[in-house]
């Protein structure tokens, strides 16, 4: 994939919900539009991550598996203060 993060976090081996905690902490530190690469082992983190996006003014830009690592973009949305 060839995006760009402004920021990236690892959350691997971290249980639910803290990939999803970790990186909305991570999301508060960034500007508008700046984006954030999560990498997460924990397999409910695919529906936690596709559930906050669609809550949030934050986007989910592409998300992928690479063996057993789940690999999240999220630009932080215009209007997002933080997390």
């Amino acid at each position: 994939m060839a995006l760009q993060p402004d920021n990236q976090l690892d959350a691997r081996g971290l249980p639910c919900p803290l990939p999803l905690l970790k990186a909305k902490q991570a999301l508060s530190r960034l500007a508008p539009g700046q984006l954030l690469e999560v990498q997460a082992t924990d397999a409910g983190s695919w529906q936690d991550f596709e559930t906050f996006a669609s809550h949030s003014d934050h986007e989910l830009v592409a998300r992928e598996t690479r063996d057993e690592v789940y690999v999240y973009w999220i630009r932080k949305g215009p209007g997002a203060a933080s997390a």
